[in-house]
């Protein structure tokens, strides 16, 4: 049995808090945020330590999906060019004539969680957002905690509260499914950050996806590792489809190249995991020579480790987080930071005002992807910002930044 196997089984066995076993084990790919919660499929250091490599392709990888998003990259955004959140990538619009109502408007959101930085930053952008429409009389969110049966509730309760949108951000994939299609028919629904296995919504809102941010992280330590180099692959946990096609584009790249991946580690998000595992591999192999990341959340961690072993940090790529981005600005490491901006929680709002006066909005909204580089490095840092901050918020412009958002002017 492959390592990846043993970790569908893994994570079928512990189908708890914030997977489910059909999100393990669903075959049709859909977006979900860069963030998840905690809980590992297996312990670190077990099924890398096995089996060394890649290992198997993932169950959600879909190749017109990849080569979908690999084309996205490159493509041009329509849109204002100071407002990524309104902008759109190979927009097919649908019509919403039938949705068109007057004033003031109820919308309603059913959030998987706010148990980590990345969401509790969009939350505020959101709340943000809604407070720049008067035509907005009411707005109601409730947390589901990460709990798919308190959101499958949660998303009950709400059709019953005269919502005139219903937005959804599911907890996880195949088990929000048929809660999503349940409501449909009843109010306009959109769902963003993380999909579902149905094209009834309204609109689908996420950035460009997985695909295109496993790629950018991997293909930057193709370029900038010697061939032969020994590559450690980290991972949140399985089961996540976002976080499961950044690996599967990654596990793409590092095939076609001549670098060796010696481990592919779930970390749980932990940051004092993470550095484990990190340096456990320095003492199996004498060196590691790139770090990729799924998600940039411990990237920090990852960089202690190669200094607490006295070693130089090889090239690694985070995410758009302060703590990251300041290290790598400080300490001058060769890095790269693939985003999922929070400036997407902005847009279902938009999209949902939109849909209320019976405008036109693509089917599946596509957002641009920016990623940071030493070039724009510089940029992105936010002086007095707190170090859990999310550089790609698009909140510089909204109401009570940056107090609200943790910062200091």
């Amino acid at each position: 049995m492959n390592s990846y196997s043993r970790r569908l089984l893994a994570c079928a066995a512990l189908a708890v808090v914030t997977l489910s076993a059909a999100a393990c084990t669903s075959d049709k790919p859909a977006t979900s945020s860069a963030s998840a919660g905690s809980g590992s499929a297996e312990p670190a250091g077990s099924a890398a330590a096995k089996d060394a490599g890649t290992g198997d392709q993932s169950k959600f990888f879909v190749q017109a999906d990849y080569d979908a998003q690999m084309a996205m990259r490159k493509a041009q955004a329509d849109g204002p060019a100071d407002k990524p959140w309104e902008q759109t990538i190979d927009a097919q619009l649908v019509d919403t004539g039938k949705y068109k109502k007057s004033g003031p408007y109820n919308l309603c959101f059913s959030n998987a969680a706010v148990n980590n930085p990345w969401r509790q930053v969009g939350l505020k952008n959101m709340q943000a957002e809604v407070a720049l429409h008067k035509e907005i009389a009411k707005f109601t969110a409730l947390d589901a905690e990460g709990k798919d049966d308190k959101q499958i509730s949660d998303i009950a309760e709400l059709q019953g509260k005269g919502c005139d949108v219903l937005i959804v951000s599911p907890n996880t994939t195949a088990t929000l499914t048929p809660a999503v299609a349940g409501a449909c028919p009843k109010v306009p629904v959109i769902v963003f950050d993380r999909g579902v296995q149905t094209d009834c919504p309204v609109t689908f809102i996420k950035p460009i996806g997985g695909y295109a941010f496993g790629a950018e992280a991997a293909e930057f330590l193709v370029d900038k590792v010697p061939a032969g180099g020994k590559i450690l692959a980290l991972r949140i946990l399985p089961g996540v489809d976002v976080l499961e096609t950044r690996w599967s584009a990654a596990k793409v790249a590092f095939d076609k190249s001549d670098l060796d991946v010696v481990g592919v580690e779930f970390t749980d998000g932990d940051a004092a995991k993470t550095k484990s595992v990190v340096s456990d591999y320095i003492q199996r192999f004498g060196k590691i020579d790139g770090v990729w990341m799924d998600a940039g959340a411990t990237a920090v961690a990852a960089v202690e480790a190669f200094e607490d072993a006295g070693q130089p940090v090889p090239p690694i790529n985070g995410e758009d987080q302060q703590d990251f981005l300041k290290k790598w600005s400080d300490s001058k490491l060769t890095a790269i930071a693939p985003t999922y901006p929070t400036y997407q929680w902005r847009t279902p709002i938009i999209a949902a005002l939109k849909i209320l006066k019976g405008e036109q909005v693509p089917k599946v909204w596509n957002l641009p992807q920016p990623t940071i580089t030493q070039d724009n490095l510089t940029t992105y840092l936010k002086p007095g910002m707190p170090p859990l901050h999310y550089a790609m918020c698009g909140c510089e412009n909204l109401p009570g930044y940056p107090e609200k958002w943790g910062g200091t002017s």
